[in-house]
């Protein structure tokens, strides 16, 4: 099944979706493109929400705390039309930065709290404010019923559902497994930038929130995180925050509860990787 179009304007796309998503609304999955089999899956259930499904492919300027990082990132709009070939039709939505960010666009401003100050938002000041309104853009251009967004990401899934709540939009954000390589290795378009040694290396993050999972009946959730911290540090990536946390408000954890999580974020060389795990069901 070949992708229909690609829609490179605001105006383009809107009068493609004017008539669609009428008997079961539109199922939206948003991306920075590179794109793998882990957006494959959330294409797969997006079209099981509904017919009319639009996937963005926008590398956002403004959630990017290092020029270089943008710069690196992984630009492969040929092979992710072919890859969504596979997934059935879907619409494609993949605009300039100047279409995305017109002069008159105006920022919004969300009360993250707690959320904004750990984990990501402490190690990437300003993320967030960028992903907030790359998304609340794309929400309002192509008004979806559905948003789909991985749980790789935990954080930015509780950010967007804080925003969506704020600011009380009309719309059903879809939290998805993770998908991971048969390794354990969650799959991320990042990996595209790492050899076969080094994705051999990274394989100590997973390692590490498995190896936390088997101490959750003995431990603490701050022993269990010193522990796993040593154990991490044993491997050859650098760490760069590993934390236990509240799943809701992403507060470090002292007494386990259900839905207890562990986040790492970690360089594999010049390549950041993030991950997480349900430590408790």
């Amino acid at each position: 099944m070949k992708v229909r179009t690609v829609f490179s304007t605001v105006e383009s796309l809107q009068n493609r979706l004017k008539n669609a998503g009428k008997s079961n609304g539109i199922a939206f999955v948003p991306t920075m493109g590179a794109l793998h089999q882990g957006h494959i899956e959330l294409v797969k259930q997006a079209l099981d929400l509904s017919e009319t499904v639009v996937v963005s492919i926008f590398v956002n300027p403004t959630q990017f705390n290092s020029k270089e990082d943008l710069q690196n990132y992984p630009r492969t709009l040929e092979n992710d039309l072919k890859l969504l070939e596979t997934a059935r039709d879907v619409i494609v939505f993949a605009p300039a930065v100047e279409e995305m960010y017109p002069p008159n666009f105006k920022t919004i401003d969300v009360e993250l709290g707690e959320l904004a100050n750990v984990m990501e938002g402490k190690f990437r000041p300003g993320h967030f404010s960028g992903v907030m309104n790359v998304v609340h853009r794309l929400f309002e251009i192509v008004q979806p019923t559905f948003a789909l967004f991985g749980e790789k990401d935990f954080q930015q899934l509780a950010v967007i559902r804080r925003m969506v709540e704020q600011l009380k939009l009309d719309v059903q954000i879809v939290p998805c497994e993770t998908i991971r390589e048969t390794s354990g290795l969650a799959r991320s378009s990042r990996n595209q930038r790492l050899n076969s040694e080094e994705l051999e290396d990274s394989l100590i993050i997973i390692e590490s929130m498995r190896y936390a999972q088997s101490l959750v009946e003995q431990y603490s959730p701050q022993e269990v995180a010193e522990k796993t911290i040593d154990y991490f540090n044993k491997g050859k990536l650098r760490l760069e925050y590993l934390e236990i946390v509240n799943p809701t408000n992403l507060q470090p954890l002292y007494e386990w509860t259900s839905g207890a999580r562990i986040c790492i974020a970690a360089y594999c060389n010049e390549v950041r990787l993030i991950d997480n795990m349900e430590l408790i069901k």
